[in-house]
Formats: C-alpha cells, structure tokens, sequence
C-alpha cells in the first residue's frame, strides 16, 4: 500500500496558502483590466488615410508582367523596354492566332474527341457542322451547344478570338 493522502493538498503552510489566496484575487483583477485597456483603447487614424493618393497607391496592382517588348526604334528585343512603347505597344490592335487560341482552349476537348467534339482534322466529323455555314459554326463557339461551354470555357476570349480559332480548325479540317 501508498504512503499517498488522496485527500492532501498541494498547500502545506500557511505561507503558501497566503500566497495562493492572493493570487486568486490579483491574476484576475490584472486580466480584467489588460483586457478593458485594449477594448477602449483605439489607434488614431492616419489622417491622410483617405486622401486620393493614398488609396491609389494601397489599390495600385503588387507587380505586373512583361514578355520581352519589342523595341521599335532599335528592332531588337528587351525586357526593360520603356513604359512609353509598352503602352503604344498593347494599344495597338492585335490580330487574333486561331491556332494558340485553338492550343490553349479548343485543344483540350477537339485534339481528343471529348463528349462528341469533332477532332481537329476528321474531315468526316465536321462535315455535318460545316453545312450549316461558319456563321452557325461560330455562334455555336460564342455561346456554347451541347457539352461545349460558350467560348470553349475561357470567358476571357474576345469574339474575334473564337472566331479566329473556328477558322483555324475548319481551315484544318477541309
């Protein structure tokens, strides 16, 4: 058998009883004000929070991404051309590549036959389409028929994108 009390106390004088009584009352008090100091207490705004500046710059994007401009005064390549030429650059009318259209979107579903879609190239999987004209074939694309989504599922694709992706796969598909 134990020499143990299940009935002992960890308190064994009354130094130590003092001690614990005190701290019963002072841990608590201490809490209850910390926790009164940082409700009631509030930061002070920077008063230049709000001006225009000041939010155009918190709203202002973290980086941006440059894919080697081209330099149109020397013809060559860099990837630190000026702002000035980058912004003339993108605001210059592209033409739409129905083929990187067709690899980055149509590919998924046309290259395997996905859910009916006729593969690029079966000449005899597009036959049925191609008799209703490009124009029917290009609404199709835009807004979607049967399994396919509008714009293959990349909302992000302009009009003249899809359209410039139908022509490339009729034109492979002929």
């Amino acid at each position: 058998m134990s020499n143990h009390d299940p009935h002992a106390s960890f308190i064994k004088t009354p130094r130590q009883l003092i001690v614990v009584i005190l701290l019963s009352f002072v841990v608590p008090i201490v809490a209850i004000i910390l926790l009164v100091q940082l409700v009631v207490s509030h930061p002070a705004p920077d008063p230049n929070a709000m001006t225009d500046e000041a939010i155009a710059k918190r709203l202002q994007p973290v980086g941006r991404v440059e894919f080697g401009a081209v330099d149109a005064a020397a013809g060559s390549k860099g990837p630190a051309a000026p702002k000035s030429r980058v912004a003339a650059a993108s605001a210059a009318p592209r033409k739409p590549d129905g083929k990187k259209v067709y690899e980055t979107t149509c590919m998924v579903c046309h290259a395997a036959g996905v859910a009916g879609a006729p593969k690029l190239g079966d000449k005899a999987a597009w036959a049925p389409h191609l008799v209703h004209g490009m124009d029917a074939l290009l609404q199709s694309a835009l807004k979607g028929k049967g399994a396919m989504p509008p714009k293959g599922g990349n909302p992000s694709l302009s009009d003249d994108d899809v359209r410039a992706a139908v022509e490339f796969m009729v034109s492979q598909s002929k």
